[in-house]
């Protein structure tokens, strides 16, 4: 006698599980190692410099840096379900991986290397890829598109002021 077992979830469903979890530990990997950078430097090198008066108060960066993370994992999350992307699925994906890494590659040239002209090579960088990546998502997920804009006027933001803080220092 033979037996077949029906899958309690479906195998498209246990797919977008995988990919929504990829995501997830993809994003919370990157948001780690950059925190590593930038957490020791708050309360002394950030602390010590002068700020412009537009600079949020340090309790909003993480209140962000978490709502974008998320937004980004969701994203991302809804690029690698697509299931014939073909170029265009790959674009966005090498588009979300570059911008993650020059996410990452700030915390460490500003924070990190106690350096505002190195954070601003780097921001400048991360603004261009965070766009190229909503632009390749646009192609694919108009949504997944659409919820990385909060991201590029974050990142927009934080390179003004990375030039502020670089010029007042």
């Amino acid at each position: 006698m033979q037996s077949t077992l029906t899958p309690l979830i479906p195998a498209r469903s246990t797919r977008s599980l995988i990919f929504l979890l990829i995501a997830l530990l993809i994003v919370t990997a990157v948001s780690a190692l950059g925190s590593s950078a930038t957490t020791p430097s708050i309360p002394t090198w950030y602390a010590a410099l002068n700020k412009p008066w537009f600079n949020p108060p340090n309790w909003v960066f993480p209140l962000a840096w978490t709502s974008l993370f998320l937004l980004m994992a969701f994203s991302f999350w809804r690029i690698l379900r697509q299931v014939d992307g073909g170029a265009p699925r790959k674009t966005a994906i090498l588009a979300f991986l570059l911008q993650l890494v020059a996410n990452m590659a700030w915390s460490f040239a500003f924070f990190g290397a106690n350096s505002p002209g190195a954070g601003i090579v780097v921001a400048v960088a991360l603004v261009a890829g965070v766009a190229w990546m909503v632009l390749a998502y646009s192609r694919m997920d108009s949504l997944a598109a659409w919820l990385q804009l909060p991201y590029l006027g974050w990142v927009t933001f934080a390179l003004i002021l990375n030039i502020a803080i670089w010029r007042i220092n």
